[in-house]
């Protein structure tokens, strides 16, 4: 809020495409964040915009109209950006964006092949690279991925799964999208979430964490082999009040809080005593089936009807207990602060654990 007070007396208002101090240096701590080879920063007023101007970018760079993503992914409310979606959120508004494709997951406990890991062999990738053969070599313009799907579930992906469709990205002239807007500045433990898997995407979105919402802010993370398409052509984007300074500043302010105060630090260590006490309520209650998660976030997914979740969101909020109940799918998503104590997280799945008691 000081930050956000500073700005507003020093420039609180000017034109999108102006640069000073607030806007260059945040732009600049990001490319300091974001893996080698990114140079550019295209800022946003959301998430949802964030993705639909790597869409645009996409289409731009490869003259390409066609997009892949997962059934289990949220991208935002916008048109393009619901549209790769692959929820329940975007059938009410179809037909979509043309040539949105929508693949399966890697949803290992459930998994769609009938596989077990390690022995698919990552069917759940390489389904990937045979829909950028199958449906039109040369047609895809990106594959848009979160490193982790958030409120669709917390299926953490297997290793090599991210390497194996880059691999195919680079083998069909496809770029790789990272949709940063949940995972990023922390949630997984990293910086990035894409810093788990050891690779490189074309771009990276990002928003909700950057400013630790306390402003209205994104921002599309762009690689120098996407960048320079642009070197000496146009790029026809912009919003009228994109980069805005308050915003800007208050972006800034939260990334130096979250290095000065040791918060990616923290919800890395706190990953550990998380999942470990979530596997105790796991063998301590027979309707909770899987326990997964990576960080400060994590997901229960039941066996139960929706009567049982509902009343489960319901004897939860009564305790003052704020998790994602996902009635449909028999899943609750846990995302606590990131500044939250050890003591305070595992008192709070206790209260999980005497409600699951109460309900057996």
């Amino acid at each position: 809020l000081e930050a956000i007070k500073r700005q507003v007396d020093d420039l609180c208002l000017t034109l999108p495409n102006a640069v000073y101090p607030a806007k260059r240096e945040l732009a600049e701590r990001l490319l300091e964040l974001a893996p080698p080879g990114f140079d550019r920063v295209f800022f946003t007023l959301g998430g949802a915009e964030a993705n639909e101007n790597a869409i645009k970018m996409a289409r731009a760079v490869t003259g390409r109209h066609k997009t892949i993503s997962r059934y289990r992914s949220y991208h935002g409310a916008t048109m393009g950006a619901l549209s790769l979606s692959g929820d329940y959120r975007r059938p009410p508004f179809e037909p979509a964006m043309a040539g949105a494709v929508h693949c399966l997951d890697c949803y290992c406990d459930r998994c769609p092949f009938g596989q077990t890991y390690p022995g698919c062999k990552l069917e759940c990738a390489q389904h990937i690279g045979q829909v950028l053969e199958l449906d039109g070599p040369g047609t895809f313009a990106a594959v848009f991925l979160e490193p982790i799907p958030g409120a669709n579930g917390v299926m953490v992906p297997p290793p090599g799964y991210w390497s194996t469709i880059r691999q195919a990205c680079d083998a069909h002239g496809t770029l790789l999208v990272a949709d940063e807007v949940l995972t990023g500045f922390g949630r997984t433990g990293r910086w990035l979430g894409i810093e788990h898997e050891g690779v490189i995407p074309d771009m990276i979105t990002c928003a909700k964490g950057l400013t630790g919402g306390y402003a209205t802010l994104g921002a599309v993370l762009v690689h120098e082999r996407v960048s320079r398409h642009f070197d000496d052509k146009p790029l026809l984007a912009g919003l009228t009040g994109y980069s805005h300074p308050i915003a800007c500043a208050a972006a800034l302010e939260a990334l130096h809080i979250y290095h000065d105060e040791g918060l990616i630090v923290r919800a890395a260590a706190l990953e550990e005593p998380l999942l470990t006490r979530l596997d105790e309520l796991r063998s301590s209650h027979s309707r909770l089936r899987f326990v997964r998660g990576r960080g400060l976030l994590a997901a229960l997914e039941f066996e139960a009807d929706a009567a049982f979740m509902e009343e489960l969101r319901k004897r939860l909020l009564a305790r003052r207990i704020y998790v994602h109940v996902k009635v449909a799918t028999q899943m609750l998503v846990l995302s606590p602060p990131l500044c939250i104590e050890k003591n305070d997280l595992l008192a709070g799945i206790e209260v999980i654990d005497q409600v699951l008691a109460e309900l057996s």
